[in-house]
């Protein structure tokens, strides 16, 4: 099994528009022997982050294809900080979703080791909880989920760890 990162543009950007797309996904993976794990939606519904386990490589890309659903990208990505239980539990926690592309040469040896010698860095902002981290195995970029009461507190967060933010989206706590 292998975690993947669809990414999709929401033509008319709109919730309903997201969900329908999501909702058709689902389908799509669910007939194609995948699994929807989780989705998170920004507020301006212009894009949707999916993530899909697969038995077998491509079985996400080929199952989408199948059903006539057009994403941007995809990729394998490990998930860090949780594990797919917790996942499935708490998926619409989150309230905010940051991108990070990943500096080039890095290897996913060392982002685990920074990650871990970092992450006790998060007590200082106690009102900002780092729920989980997919990070692309290509070490393209990587998603970091968070449950913050607002934008600020999650900037607070990452300057504790030393980390960027590359692009930052307050979700849609539908997703």
């Amino acid at each position: 099994m292998a975690l993947q990162l669809v990414e999709f543009t929401v033509e008319d950007a709109t919730r309903a528009a997201a969900d329908r797309l999501i909702l058709a996904a689902a389908d799509a993976l669910r007939a194609g022997g995948a699994e929807l794990i989780e989705a998170q939606v920004p507020v301006g519904h212009d894009h949707v982050f999916l993530i899909a386990d697969e038995p077998a490589p491509d079985t996400v890309a080929d199952a989408l294809r199948r059903a006539g659903i057009v994403f941007d990208d995809i990729a394998e990505v490990r998930l860090v900080g949780a594990d797919l239980a917790e996942v499935k539990a708490y998926a619409g926690q989150a309230g905010y979703l940051v991108e990070w592309d990943l500096p080039a040469g890095l290897s996913m040896d060392s982002y685990l080791a920074r990650k871990a010698e970092k992450a006790p860095l998060y007590a200082e902002v106690p009102e900002t909880r780092f729920l989980r981290t997919y990070v692309r195995e290509d070490m393209g970029k990587c998603l970091c989920i968070y449950d913050a009461p607002d934008a600020a507190a999650v900037e607070r967060a990452r300057k504790a760890v030393d980390t960027p933010i590359d692009r930052l989206h307050e979700l849609d706590r539908r997703s």
